[in-house]
């Protein structure tokens, strides 16, 4: 019994490591902070680590939205919720017959746009034109 008890907590340990990692607003750059406030001012907004960036996540106008920021303050995606009716035509005609459970709209800093689509627990990338994307 203790074997397999400290087997889930090995593996509920590692899964949490691979997750984006809460992160105190503390623990921020002044300059990510600054180029948030810039964008979004009075806004509440939770942080987080993705890899070596710096996730806020927010709501807005009832939308959850995520934006990732360099280091350096540079803003280099926004990500918007949206209904799975909204995803691009040609996205949905690969998603036929699959339950969407959420989806997303992805601006990229360079004005490109990708679209996100949460099937079976794994979020699937595709460009505008229904092609994949590696994540």
């Amino acid at each position: 019994m203790k074997r397999i008890f400290g087997i889930f907590v090995l593996i509920g340990g590692l899964a949490s490591v691979s997750l984006a990692q809460k992160l105190d607003v503390a623990k921020v750059p002044a300059s990510v902070k600054a180029a948030f406030a810039k964008r979004h001012p009075a806004t509440k907004v939770n942080w987080e680590m993705e890899k070596v960036n710096y996730e806020a996540g927010f709501s807005l106008n009832g939308k959850e939205i995520s934006e990732v920021y360099a280091k350096s303050g540079a803003l280099l995606e926004t990500e918007i919720e949206i209904k799975s009716s909204e995803l691009p035509t040609p996205v949905l005609a690969k998603l036929r017959g699959m339950k969407i459970a959420e989806a997303a709209r992805i601006t990229k800093a360079d004005g490109t746009l990708n679209y996100e689509a949460e099937v079976k627990g794994k979020d699937l990338l595709f460009d505008a034109n229904g092609n994949p994307i590696k994540s």
